[in-house]
């Protein structure tokens, strides 16, 4: 009786990957990616009026975002304007060491998790599943403004894509280059009628750990988005 057993579970097994084989790893990436909605080129309202609507915002609505809005900030902070690979924000030696993060709590279009930005595609890669806004909280002295966000922007750095050509004068650079995408998430923000704060202050080797950052990365700012009443 055992060897029929053998038999048939080794007949079972032979169907099943014959006819219904395994995804290969490559199906496993495309499934994981998510092509984003075209970015606008065209506001509603003028720099200057963004300029003046501008201010830190740290509480939020419930009310979700929608994904062409987290498409709109990325592309804002870090999205292709030109054929020969230049980016909204400026970089030092056109090296742009920036790495950006979304962590999806209620983004219509968008499971909650966390996902890397891939400005060349413009396209979302997901590192988790499931909502990571109170553990990212935690590791940032437990900032209210990050768990009410609808979802947060995270900006991390290589600082080794800069020092390679800049040296010393890397970290400088990189820094600068984080503000500058900052003031364009902002400034897009405003466009948009959300609301959004700058964060510094958290435990980097929390936020990598949370985030599941690469080991050559640093986190720079955290930054809730959202709406408000």
């Amino acid at each position: 009786m055992c060897k029929t057993v053998n038999v048939i579970s080794f007949s079972a097994l032979f169907i099943i990957f014959f006819f219904f084989p395994l995804p290969t790893v490559s199906s496993f990436e495309e499934a994981a990616l998510i092509i984003l909605p075209q970015p606008s080129t065209a506001g509603n309202i003028s720099v200057e009026e963004a300029l003046l609507a501008r201010k830190s915002t740290r509480t939020y609505s419930k009310e979700p975002l929608l994904l062409s809005e987290i498409s709109q900030l990325l592309w804002a902070a870090q999205g292709i304007t030109r054929k020969d690979g230049k980016r909204t924000a400026p970089s030092a030696g056109a090296l742009y060491p920036l790495e950006l993060y979304i962590v999806a709590g209620q983004v219509h279009g968008l499971d909650p998790g966390v996902y890397r930005y891939h400005p060349q595609k413009h396209t979302l890669e997901r590192v988790i599943h499931g909502n990571r806004q109170k553990e990212l909280s935690a590791v940032a002295l437990k900032q209210q403004s990050i768990q009410d966000g609808a979802a947060v922007l995270v900006v991390a750095g290589v600082y080794s894509r800069t020092a390679r050509k800049y040296g010393k004068r890397a970290e400088r650079y990189v820094h600068i280059e984080t503000g500058h995408a900052a003031q364009n998430i902002f400034l897009q923000a405003m466009s948009l009628g959300l609301s959004t704060v700058v964060i510094g202050a958290f435990d980097d080797s929390g936020v990598k750990r949370v985030l599941r950052m690469q080991r050559n990365e640093s986190p720079l700012l955290i930054m809730p988005l959202g709406r408000t009443w």
